[in-house]
């Protein structure tokens, strides 16, 4: 790095390199967003420049006529944006001149995929932004004044997006941002006013400020406004085309794929908002950094309030992306004011319910759309479940999960299909929780209800465990894990499966009472079991108990409570526990009592406390087999 008075040379991360590399490469097909990108970071300087001036009118500098403009020079081969917002000081435009620069590059990069289609669509979720330009520029220069500086603090950036860029301290009369782009050669299409003018019609003629440009063939006239200029939320639905709702959520979530669905409603009586809200179709990269909301703005009467308005909507539908504009709410309303204002709170559920309206009619009308949008945001609704309470049965139907229905790890069965399945005498929603869909699919747990031809939900996402705790019924049917607790199969069995069953615990309470005094406090106690059919055992917890899954992810989470002693259930009908049972050894009976419980703990993706001496005692059992 060399450093003069006020200006540096600085040289990009590796990994942004990278990215604009491929960025530039993937999106060439595509590289008239540019100006879509350019025009949507003005309008938002625009609307954050309102919302400043709220308490410091001075901010204005006198100029309160909010535009933006672009211009183009066919001598210099530049095309230019700016805006008269809130400009940026030198600090801010280190960090925030793009979103690629921002955190969260490395780990974005290290999901590529080296698939250029899929690529794109990463891309997509991570954010175009201002680094857009060098699709079409060779060089890009940016002049820059935070509004409420002075002119000596501005700011100029410059770059050929390869490896460095220059950062200088200028003389800049104007606030706000300006953008100059040294087109390549091969990019004079955009030297033409009326190309420029078709971008801006396609993308941004929902931009709340005008966007102006001189009148064709006056290089030096006068200039008018080429956009609608108006809220396009505020516009009637009639009267807004499919493209135009798509190029809206484009602006307002920067993502690069069109969303999935979106409602657009407008509500009357004791308060009067609008809300436009959209379902993405791709996980933002960072959707699980649930402090990072990118979610809703608030406007009040078409005035941009805030970004992220976390108070709008709740964490579990975080990935939700739009506007909300009321009418009534202060135009100086504070994050502080908002989390105890009433009409906040209304407009809370207003909006919560529209969301689920949509994805119930998803569900219901177009179960492809909502397979995408399960794959991507399920994990998150789930936590509806837990942390809402008045929707909790709503967000229940909406719910998706594998099933021994399928045995494929497609989450495709909801409790309502579920309950339509289920045999007659059934009165039990039965699930299994674990750490894989693998694990869950081959749980031991499963045997007899395969055998009896009775479905199981197998639930392996981590929110599961915390899911079935607060979700305890579904349509009055009981959710019951296989895991906990007696079985009872109640009407699915008949009287005499139940007779066999006390007689072979009578037969086999001897040897269950041996095993339990070697295992001594490592179980509850040892009981024979029906729920296995080619398993030797496994182990269940009672009833109140959480499950074995629970216990190891709290530990995993550094919550370390008391353990849970579980209970050691025998197949009398396996050959390991009938030799098991004649066996008259008392050191070798010991031993084969504790690989059953090491195996058994293992088959619910517990840890050993001893591997070597599981080994140990495998290694002998096997010899004696291969003797025999």
């Amino acid at each position: 790095m060399t450093t003069e008075m006020h200006k540096e040379t600085l040289g990009f991360q590796a990994e942004v390199r990278q990215l604009l590399d491929l960025m530039i490469h993937s999106l060439y097909s595509n590289k008239e967003i540019f100006l879509r990108e350019l025009i949507s970071n003005a309008s938002d300087a625009a609307d954050k420049l309102r919302f400043e001036a709220l308490t410091d009118d001075g901010l204005f500098e006198g100029d309160s006529d909010l535009a933006i403009r672009v211009q183009f020079d066919p001598q210099a081969r530049t095309v230019t944006v700016s805006d008269n917002g809130v400009g940026m000081s030198r600090a801010e435009v280190v960090d925030n001149i793009g979103t690629i620069a921002k955190s969260g590059t490395r780990q974005f990069l290290a999901s590529l995929t080296g698939d250029r289609a899929k690529d794109l669509r990463l891309i997509g979720q991570f954010g175009v932004g201002f680094y857009s330009t060098f699709i079409v520029a060779d060089k890009v220069t940016l002049y820059t004044r935070r509004a409420g500086l002075g002119p000596e603090h501005g700011v100029r950036w410059e770059s050929d997006g390869k490896g460095e860029y220059t950062l200088e301290t200028v003389e800049r009369p104007a606030r706000g941002t300006e953008v100059v782009l040294h087109l390549r050669e091969g990019e004079e299409e955009f030297l033409d006013p009326h190309r420029l003018r078709d971008i801006v019609h396609k993308y941004s003629d929902h931009i709340t400020l005008p966007i102006r440009m001189r009148k064709e063939g006056e290089a030096d006239g006068p200039e008018e406004v080429v956009n609608r200029a108006s809220a396009l939320w505020a516009r009637p639905r009639s009267e807004i085309t499919a493209q135009e709702y798509e190029e809206f959520y484009k602006h307002v979530a920067h993502d690069f794929e069109p969303p999935l669905a979106h409602v657009h409603s407008h509500v009357e009586g004791k308060q009067e908002y609008t809300a436009l809200l959209y379902l993405p179709q791709r996980a933002p990269f960072d959707l699980w950094d649930r402090e990072k909301r990118h979610g809703v703005k608030l406007y009040v009467r078409r005035v941009f309030i805030m970004d992220d308005a976390e108070q709008l909507l709740p964490a579990y539908l975080r990935f939700v992306r739009g506007v909300v504009d009321s009418n009534d709410l202060p135009l100086n309303i504070s994050r502080e004011i908002l989390q105890h204002s009433k009409d906040i709170d209304a407009m809370r559920a207003g909006s919560v319910k529209k969301v689920l309206d949509l994805l119930d009619d998803l569900a219901q009308k177009d179960s492809e759309k909502y397979t995408v949008f399960w794959k991507e945001f399920g994990r998150v609704l789930k936590e509806g479940i837990v942390e809402d309470y008045g929707n909790r049965d709503r967000i229940a139907r909406l719910l998706r999960f594998a099933s021994t229905h399928t045995d494929t790890d497609a989450q495709a069965v909801s409790f309502g299909d579920y309950v339509a399945r289920m045999k007659e005498g059934q009165d039990k929603i039965y699930y299994v929780t674990a750490d894989s869909f693998g694990a869950a699919k081959g749980s031991p747990h499963l045997e007899i209800f395969r055998k009896k031809g009775v479905e199981v939900l197998l639930m392996h996402d981590r929110i599961d465990e915390w899911v079935v705790t607060h979700l305890t019924e579904f349509e009055g049917k009981r959710l019951q894990s296989v895991t906990k607790g007696d079985l009872d199969l109640g009407k699915l069995e008949d009287k005499e499966d139940k007779a066999q069953q006390e007689k072979t615990a009578t037969e086999f309470k001897d040897l269950a009472d041996r095993i339990k005094s070697v295992l001594g406090e490592r179980v509850r106690d040892v009981r024979v079991t029906h729920r296995l059919t080619t398993s030797p055992a496994c182990l269940v917890t009672g009833e109140n108990d959480i499950s074995v899954n629970m216990e190891r992810l709290l530990r995993a989470a550094g919550q370390s409570g008391a353990s849970v002693r579980p209970i050691l259930e025998i197949n009398p009908a396996h050959p390991l526990v009938v030799r098991l049972r004649s066996e008259d050894d008392a050191g070798r009976f010991s031993d084969w009592s504790r690989l059953l419980f090491d195996q058994a703990l293992l088959s619910e993706g517990g840890q050993l406390d001893d591997p070597a001496g599981f080994v140990q005692r495998l290694n002998q059992l096997l010899e004696v087999l291969a003797v025999v």
